[in-house]
């Protein structure tokens, strides 16, 4: 999956003669270039890092990972609830 991300990357820059896009922000035209590195680094940390720790805890912090989130998404939804039920309460009394 990483290697078709990387030619369709590639294949971009070539059509664009390895120049970003004018919309984009300086920050984003300054890693435009070196875009496929920094992924092939990052996976290759992560790849070295999860081969060097034990199955058992790898899982469990996938696990972690994958509770935690739909976890914060469901907390986050209920205190926006709550702000707008605080809100149109506001309103109703006010009107």
């Amino acid at each position: 999956m990483i290697v078709l991300r990387k030619r369709i990357h590639e294949m971009k820059m070539i059509e664009r003669n390895y120049e970003p896009p004018e919309n984009w922000m300086e920050w984003e035209k300054k890693y435009y270039t070196g875009y496929d590195s920094y992924i092939c680094e990052a996976m290759g940390v992560l790849q070295a890092q999860l081969m060097n720790t034990r199955p058992s805890f790898a899982l469990g912090v996938l696990a972690l990972i994958a509770l935690s989130v739909p976890t914060s998404a469901a907390v986050l939804c209920f205190r926006l609830m709550e702000l707008t039920n605080g809100i149109l309460a506001g309103i109703q009394h006010v009107a």
